[in-house]
């Protein structure tokens, strides 16, 4: 699973640590999130994203 990065933030949702903060559970890949999911350091929608080279 890829990892992505926030362009605002420069956030890392990292699928094997998913994201506790909202709830999502290890292993949760980016493509899995909830639509509405939100940046948890910067509150951008998932669209501010983008994958991690």
């Amino acid at each position: 699973m890829k990892d992505y990065k926030c362009t605002v933030c420069s956030y890392i949702y990292r699928p094997e640590r998913g994201d506790r903060i909202n709830d999502i559970p290890k292993g949760t890949s980016f493509d899995e999130l909830p639509e509405n999911w939100k940046c948890p350091r910067c509150n951008q929608p998932k669209m501010a994203f983008v994958e991690k080279e």
